[in-house]
């Protein structure tokens, strides 16, 4: 889907290849922003009662997208994007640097998540999110990761519990970190038009008029997760199958 002649590519091609996932990034060792922890011995049970121990699960909610000023607002960011929607919406600041992304940590209602924007270019996101997953013993079934998808109709969503990469080296470097399966929300963004290389459109703006439909797309994603992560896979899955399209009576 995103493997495509790089000769359509903007400036900076290295950068750029890597950004749609033409070149494969070198696995550079992940030191500067993460450290493994420290093992500590467990202590001895208690027969008391111990309401640390029944402490929610958090949720890791991912969007991905490239890092810099030359990616932001493109098709392929719009992971990214939905990802700021719900930090803002629940009050959630990404603006500390872990585990390679922008990173941070609230609530949705009583669960305890995690937002994370990887800030390895896409073919390299598996790096960052393997990497939080590990460190803070998430369950894999409780990692959404939200990605553009071309063979979506524009400002479509769709959620889905399991499945392949589709093309998407973002998720085929995510899926070569976790060894289970993981839900992710799909955020379409249509074909390209006529003979327009796909490269190139990932890498193009949104139109003041898609950003308009847009909104309304992130309001339904954001409810989404919202009622994911609060009851669960298949009541958030059935409020997007009856979400209304913009504009629909």
């Amino acid at each position: 889907m995103y493997n495509t002649s790089s000769a359509f590519l903007p400036r900076y091609p290295s950068a750029a290849a890597a950004a749609v996932g033409y070149l494969r990034l070198p696995q550079k060792t992940l030191t500067a922003l993460y450290k493994s922890p420290t093992v500590k011995p467990m202590s001895s049970i208690s027969t008391a009662a111990e309401p640390e121990a029944e402490k929610k699960k958090p949720w890791l909610l991912v969007g991905l997208g490239n890092p810099g000023k030359l990616y932001s607002r493109t098709r392929h960011n719009v992971g990214f994007e939905l990802l700021d929607f719900i930090g803002e919406a629940e009050g959630i600041k990404t603006d500390s640097v872990s585990f390679k992304a922008a990173f941070g940590k609230g609530l949705i209602g009583d669960v305890p998540v995690m937002l994370a924007k990887p800030q390895t270019f896409m073919n390299a996101s598996g790096e960052s999110v393997g990497a939080i997953v590990s460190y803070y013993k998430i369950p894999e079934n409780q990692v959404l990761v939200m990605f553009d998808d071309m063979d979506l109709p524009f400002a479509k969503l769709r959620l889905l519990p399991k499945g392949g990469h589709g093309g998407h080296n973002g998720m085929r470097s995510i899926k070569s970190r976790l060894k289970g399966d993981f839900p992710r929300l799909r955020i379409g963004i249509g074909r390209p038009p006529g003979k327009m290389n796909p490269a190139s459109y990932v890498l193009r703006p949104f139109t003041r008029e898609e950003r308009q439909e847009l909104d309304f797309t992130f309001q339904n994603g954001l409810e989404a997760v919202r009622i994911l992560v609060k009851e669960g896979f298949n009541k958030s899955a059935t409020f997007l199958n009856t979400a209304k399209l913009l504009g629909q009576v």
